[in-house]
């Protein structure tokens, strides 16, 4: 798979299949663009797909400055996009991937057709979810990748899919537990520092499609209400007995809203 070299040597892994009009699916933390499988699957047949993995997480380097916040991933991304020759795109990102693309929408709005906003929210952490950003920072550097993949899983699916699907689980935890511990505590501090993004989403003046797993309980369908009723015209899919991985937990019901959404963008 393509690698594009960002800056100082640092190369940028990317997949992009299929043909027809570009989607760039940005994944959240501590995951990579395999989280996007079933969606690639599912859409490169009509769209082209293109799944970068963020700076130092998934196969992308880790940069040798260290920096990381929303803006610093979301130029990233424009610059692949300018590697590709890519002009306009829709973009969709899932939890952390949902604040690159409200930092997209800030500092390159031009470049945005269409928004798809998945098991995200607007605000901006609290004083008690920073002391939780620092204190997995530190449990990383004390224990490693596959210390943050246990504490996440929970959370990525619901109970009942981790005993009936243990082969879903463990796909899930080995993608987290592959982080390099320096994207891990990167993108740590970059959730932890993010502004609030409410303000944006009035700014939103393109399509936008809202999905959120029904048993979400790190951003909540209450957040993915917040959400759509901020942004004129946006659409509110709730995708039923999911949590916070809902694509992955429930791709049906997610590919169904994605095409349908892709087909109305045209």
């Amino acid at each position: 798979m393509p690698t594009f070299d960002i800056v100082d040597g640092m190369a940028l892994f990317y997949n992009d299949e299929g043909q027809g009009e570009p989607v760039l699916l940005v994944h959240g933390f501590p995951l990579s663009s395999e989280l996007y499988k079933p969606q690639r699957a599912a859409l490169a047949h009509r769209y082209r797909v293109i799944t970068p993995d963020l700076r130092a997480m998934g196969r992308s380097d880790v940069p040798t400055d260290g920096v990381y916040s929303m803006d610093v991933y979301a130029d990233d991304l424009v610059a692949l996009l300018d590697h590709l020759g890519i002009s306009m795109i829709t973009v969709g990102g899932l939890s952390m991937g949902g604040y690159i693309v409200f930092a997209l929408m800030r500092r390159h709005p031009e470049r945005i057709k269409g928004v798809i906003l998945m098991d995200t929210k607007a605000g901006a952490d609290t004083e008690e979810g920073r002391a939780g950003r620092r204190k997995m920072a530190e449990q990383a550097r004390a224990e490693g990748a596959a210390a943050v993949a246990e504490v996440m899983l929970p959370k990525m699916l619901t109970e009942r899919t981790r005993t009936e699907q243990p082969e879903l689980a463990a796909f899930m935890r080995d993608m987290m537990a592959a982080t390099p511990v320096e994207g891990l505590v990167g993108a740590l501090d970059a959730l932890a520092n993010r502004p609030d993004s409410t303000d944006t989403l009035a700014q939103i003046q393109v399509p936008t499609l809202v999905i959120v797993g029904s048993e979400d309980t790190l951003t909540p369908p209450s957040e993915a209400e917040k959400i759509a009723a901020g942004i004129r015209g946006a659409q509110l899919v709730v995708v039923e007995n999911a949590a916070h991985a809902a694509n992955v937990e429930r791709p049906d019901q997610v590919n169904e809203a994605l095409e349908a959404f892709l087909d109305r963008l045209g």
